[in-house]
């Protein structure tokens, strides 16, 4: 059974070719992909992850309010049970926020321009690490 990634768009940024992008490189690696596109809430997210029981949540941003929205989603999962899928954020992202993002409850964090060949390695590096524990 390959590995289930959902995608999504939080907030209101409707910039969704690389998030379009990456699920369909996703798709390709290997992975079963569960694309939620613009315009979606933390909360909406969180709960769409546990439903679809998801091992990895991907967050694209690029309005720069990716601290609030990656906190925002964070929570929002360990309030619904969600609180064992890794939460990955992707996007434009300051190198100087990486920290704060790990901080809000990112376990990976790719900013704009990170190949996409790491991105498919670090999924796999993550979803072997779940189905480990």
């Amino acid at each position: 059974m390959p590995a289930r990634v959902l995608v999504a768009k939080p907030g209101l940024d409707g910039h969704d070719r690389g998030a379009k992008l990456v699920a369909r490189v996703l798709r390709d690696a290997g992975f079963e992909v569960v694309y939620l596109g613009i315009r979606q809430r933390p909360v909406e997210i969180a709960a769409i992850a546990v439903q679809e029981d998801v091992d990895v949540v991907g967050l694209s941003i690029l309005s720069g309010a990716h601290v609030a929205l990656t906190r925002k989603t964070h929570d929002a999962m360990v309030a619904a049970g969600g609180d064992d899928i890794p939460l990955v954020v992707g996007g434009t992202i300051p190198q100087s926020d990486v920290p704060k993002l790990r901080a809000a409850g990112a376990v990976e964090v790719y900013p704009t321009g990170t190949p996409l060949e790491q991105i498919v390695a670090s999924m796999n590096e993550l979803t072997a690490a779940a189905e480990r524990s």
